[in-house]
Formats: structure tokens, sequence, C-alpha cells
């Protein structure tokens, strides 16, 4: 970094990941960070999960959260979608490439990619 303008740059194109983390959505999107998690891949999910969110233009409606172990580490990556009013979906050996589609799925158009979930493993 060279400059405050540098500086001002990196903060602007960082605020909307940011906001997103902390933001006030009605659904909750919480990914498992725990070691167990993490070994298992959740970081490039909670990645994929952030800009995947971003790109469809459901920041104002979409939480990205982590939490730390959730306590089905054979699952991991594990993520947990909270809506107001609806029960808990709960999607496991998550990657990147399945966030995106339930991003576009479920997040955007409401329907639960059934495939993903525990039920089905």
């Amino acid at each position: 970094m060279k400059s405050l303008a540098e500086l001002a740059a990196i903060k602007a194109r960082m605020q909307d990941k940011v906001a997103i983390r902390e933001g006030s959505g009605n659904i909750r999107v919480v990914v498992g960070m725990a070691t167990c998690g993490i070994a298992a891949g959740a970081r490039p999910v909670l990645s994929a999960f952030v800009e995947a969110v971003n790109a469809a233009d459901l920041v104002d409606k979409v939480t990205v959260t982590q939490t730390g172990c959730i306590g089905i580490c054979q699952y991991e990556p594990v993520v947990e979608i909270f809506e107001d009013g609806k029960d808990k979906v709960t999607y496991v050996k998550m990657t990147a490439e399945k966030a995106k589609r339930v991003v576009h799925e479920h997040l955007k158009n409401g329907m639960v990619v059934e495939e993903f979930t525990i039920g089905n493993k």
C-alpha cells in the first residue's frame, strides 16, 4: 500500500463483504468453521456464499456468518440456513460449487436443494 487513496480503494472493495457478514437480513447462512470444518474445506464454502450472495444482489435479505462446531463432523463442511418462520435447513458435505447452487435455488428462488441436505445422506 503506497497511498491513502489505495487504502480507500481497498476499503471500498471489501465493504460489501463485511456488510454481508454483519447484515440484518431475514435469512441467515451459518457455515461451521471449527477445526473439522476448516480441514474439510469450509473456508472456500464461506467465501463462495459471500460472493454468490453479492452477485445475486441478495445482500439486503441474506446474512452470511460463521460458527464453531455444529457437532456433526463426519458431514463437514456443514451449512445451516435459518429463515424467519421456516424450519432450519442443514446442508452437508458442501463445496464452493454446491454453495453457488444453494444461493441460486434456495436463497434466491426459495427451493431447498434436497440432495445436499442431511436427510439425504
